[in-house]
């Protein structure tokens, strides 16, 4: 399934692959635009290792060609620009070799970090058509784009805990530049934002409505587009600025920015005091604030290892690099498919779909501190790191 192109103006040549269908799409300007869509609908657009390879291949082609203005990052269908990534093979392998850091989570984790950090780096303007379900893998690709488009039907979140995983793919980097607390409500309790609340958080720079996406590829061609980078990302800015103020149905209120406050107080404290917290709320509260009733039922459903790791994450700070957290997560990750609850997490949700994980430890009180330090310490030192390359 290819996204129309519907402009007078433009023309496309296409490359299509099983999994990934990329466009250019010529412009008044005599520049292009680089056009990927995430190819497998039935999937939820979910990431395999093979898209991640074409997407690094294609992207890096497309950085260093003077004739490509933009990329665009979009998704088939409506349901979904990317719901996250196929973990399946890293859970065959980690039931395979218990215990032990396997190639394949470290070759899939690698490879998407790298992606990842290709777009976070990519100088020319990146937009990702954020619509229907983000989550995950796909908010890994939408965090690192410098346009990031929501609509009235996107559902971004970072689900993690309920996999036994942790809120990766830069996840250290982004969720503790946030609002407040917000990052860590949302890592905690894999919270599921509309486009308002994903606005707020700055997941989302732009807001647009899902039938202006036809609107905006027309618009792109026929804006004027040159070799400068820093002017090209002002051009679109300010064109989804004002195809902004047209939507027919705009932005609403935030229930996280409304409830700023209240968050705040609720996660603060040491990791016990909050579950404690958040496992009390009363009658009313549930009653009156559905959102937040889900939240904290998924949150103590969720694996109490990734839990206290979230929490740990939150206490990084902003001080790391971009690079040197890419390098972090994926010790981390690797090590969580290792010797955490990752396999089984993936088991219920994903494999035998019962959605009854036997986590390791009964709540965050037992979960020993040795298990979480050995769990973020690096399995390899800096002269054999697989992104020690990544500056």
């Amino acid at each position: 399934m290819t996204t129309s192109l519907s402009t007078t103006t433009n023309t496309v040549t296409d490359t299509v692959t099983n999994s990934v269908v990329f466009q250019t799409l010529g412009t008044a300007s005599g520049k292009q635009i680089g056009v990927a869509t995430l190819n497998i609908e039935k999937a939820l657009n979910a990431l395999n290792i093979e898209m991640v390879q074409l997407l690094t291949s294609q992207l890096t082609t497309w950085r260093s060609d003077n004739n490509i203005a933009a990329i665009v990052l979009d998704g088939a269908g409506d349901k979904a620009f990317c719901a996250g990534g196929d973990v399946r093979a890293i859970y065959h392998a980690a039931v395979a070799t218990p215990g032990k850091v396997t190639a394949q989570a470290t070759d899939f984790f690698k490879q998407e970090y790298q992606l990842d950090y290709l777009l976070h780096t990519f100088g020319k303007p990146v937009l990702v058509w954020g619509d229907g379900i983000v989550m995950g893998g796909g908010l890994g690709l939408m965090a690192g784009a410098s346009h990031r488009v929501v609509t009235e039907h996107s559902r971004i979140a970072m689900p993690e805990v309920t996999i036994g995983l942790y809120p990766d793919v830069g996840g250290s980097y982004f969720l503790n530049r946030m609002p407040g607390k917000a990052g860590l409500f949302l890592g905690m309790t894999a919270y599921n934002m509309n486009g308002a609340d994903a606005h707020y958080v700055g997941i989302g720079n732009h807001y647009l409505n899902r039938d202006d996406k036809e609107l905006l590829f027309d618009a792109m061609a026929t804006v004027a587009w040159s070799d400068d980078k820093a002017a090209n990302h002002n051009i679109l800015h300010t064109l989804l600025d004002d195809m902004q103020t047209q939507c027919a149905t705009p932005l609403v209120s935030s229930q996280l920015e409304t409830h700023q406050a209240m968050i705040d107080e609720l996660m603060a404290g040491d990791l016990s005091t909050i579950v404690a917290r958040l496992s009390s709320l009363s009658d009313e509260q549930k009653e009156t604030q559905p959102w937040l009733a889900k939240a904290c039922k998924v949150m103590l459903a969720g694996s109490p290892i990734s839990l206290a790791l979230v929490h740990k994450q939150s206490m990084l700070g902003t001080d790391m690099s971009l690079a040197d957290v890419f390098k972090f997560e994926l010790g981390l990750s690797v090590n969580c498919c290792a010797k955490a609850d990752f396999a089984e997490g993936v088991r219920a949700l994903l494999i035998d779909k019962d959605r009854s994980p036997k986590w390791l430890y009964q709540d965050v009180a037992s979960v020993p501190n040795e298990l979480l330090s050995s769990l973020m310490n690096s399995p390899w030192d800096e002269t054999s790191h697989p992104l020690r390359d990544m500056l």
